[in-house]
């Protein structure tokens, strides 16, 4: 007898690795940030129904306690601009680990964005030790997040990761401050 629900998590993970190595070569061809953040999110998205929002947060390279919007998809927000000691992108710097949110309304860190959103996933990304940026997801379903998300997205920021550490410094904050919405 084929058991359903284990044929659907061996697809889902297939479909997290093809989406992987599809990110890696975008990583080795990308000759911007902003072109690299803004594939993972257009991916991410089509791969992942329950990904409702998908995005980049980065620090500022001249304010080191606030967050900035970088490329994201999925409907506007209005928090463009994060001070580090809020909400849960805030959090998730803070502790410099993956915050996992199975019901946002239950958690007094989330900064309401939208009436949609009832889970979150946010992962930090180490550049040289430091957290410099962060892939942010929101998911219209409650708890929707589960290990294999954690594993991709973690996977995913160490490619970003890498991307940024393989550019020179000036370029690189440059690039980062590129990628803000105007």
């Amino acid at each position: 007898m084929v058991n359903n629900n284990a044929m659907a998590d061996l697809q889902l993970t297939q479909n997290r690795l093809e989406l992987l190595s599809q990110i890696r070569y975008r990583a080795a061809s990308s000759l911007t940030l902003q072109t690299l953040q803004q594939d993972i999110v257009e991916m991410s998205s089509r791969q992942f129904p329950h990904f409702s929002w998908t995005g980049f947060y980065m620090l500022d390279p001249e304010d080191s306690e606030t967050l900035v919007l970088g490329p994201f998809v999925g409907a506007p927000t209005p928090h463009i601009r994060i001070p580090v000691v809020e909400g849960i992108c805030g959090a998730a710097v803070a502790l410099g680990e993956t915050i996992i949110v199975d019901d946002v309304g239950l958690d007094p860190r989330y900064l309401f964005c939208s009436l949609h959103t009832k889970s979150e996933i946010v992962v930090p990304i180490y550049v040289k030790g430091k957290v410099i940026d962060e892939i942010n997801i929101n998911s219209h379903d409650p708890a929707a997040f589960g290990e294999q998300d954690k594993l991709f997205l973690e996977e995913a920021a160490r490619i970003v990761a890498n991307y940024i550490e393989s550019q020179p410094i000036e370029p690189a904050a440059a690039q980062i401050k590129s990628s803000w919405p105007a």
